[in-house]
């Protein structure tokens, strides 16, 4: 069975297939649902645990994998040590367990390759989750459609999806990674090393062969904030960008 989007969308078990380390703070989680779905790339899911005393912990995270995965879908987790749900998944959960989760949900921050573009991808840190789904599902699809990602993070070790994305601008199909490290005192070269601005989003508009139609900033509320400023004085239309944040 296929959950369609009429279907009422209700709590459901899903088995950990698989466990892949991402950096040293996030590790991806392959689920495969009981009653298995197809997301839209952008899409997230709530994850629920309940302890033994019926106490429950709720939280919502980004599927990372593109809607051609399913029936499997991947939740990329940042392990944050005050954090309800996350230190269990990297403490406890092991392949072959069950975790209670219902989804997908969220209309609004998705994207279909048969919209076209150009699309502007703009990550901070593990927002990159999301925009990382887009991307698997342009090349998973075959879309040749203009796609560029502007990804901000603390170290080259935390670059999350690091190789694949690398491998994805390697190919010169239309996907081109722009990459600035804020914390990294090692140079490299082709990265900036700031926090994202203007002059860096102008850059990442240069890459598409005309302006994006539409532009995708996840991060922190601050990354968000600063990102879409950034945008709109970069000159994105403010109309055109839309945004998804997380943490306080």
């Amino acid at each position: 069975m296929v959950i369609s989007s009429s279907t009422r969308i209700e709590w459901q078990t899903a088995t950990v297939k698989e466990i892949v380390p991402r950096t040293p703070r996030v590790t991806s989680f392959v689920l495969t649902p009981s009653r298995p779905f197809t997301p839209k790339a952008g899409q997230h899911v709530d994850v629920r645990l309940t302890a033994p005393d019926g106490y429950q912990a709720q939280r919502g995270y980004s599927i990372s994998s593109a809607p051609e995965s399913a029936p499997d879908i991947e939740l990329a987790i940042e392990r944050l040590e005050e954090g309800e749900v996350s230190p269990f998944f990297h403490q406890v959960v092991q392949p072959g367990d069950e975790i209670e989760l219902r989804g997908p949900l969220g209309g609004h921050f998705v994207w279909a390759a048969e919209e076209g573009g150009p699309i502007l991808l703009i990550a901070g840190g593990s927002g990159v989750a999301p925009l990382m789904a887009m991307a698997r599902h342009r090349a998973a699809s075959g879309s040749t459609v203009p796609m560029a990602m502007l990804f901000s993070c603390r170290t080259w070790d935390e670059v999350i999806f690091r190789d694949e994305l690398l491998a994805m601008h390697r190919k010169r199909d239309g996907f081109e990674l722009i990459l600035t490290l804020t914390r990294d005192v090692e140079k490299r070269n082709g990265l900036h090393g700031r926090r994202i601005d203007s002059a860096m989003v102008t850059e990442a508009t240069e890459r598409l062969p005309t302006p994006p139609v539409l532009t995708f900033v996840c991060g922190s509320n601050a990354f968000v904030s600063a990102a879409s400023e950034s945008s709109v004085a970069a000159g994105v239309p403010a109309g055109s960008i839309r945004t998804e944040r997380y943490g306080g």
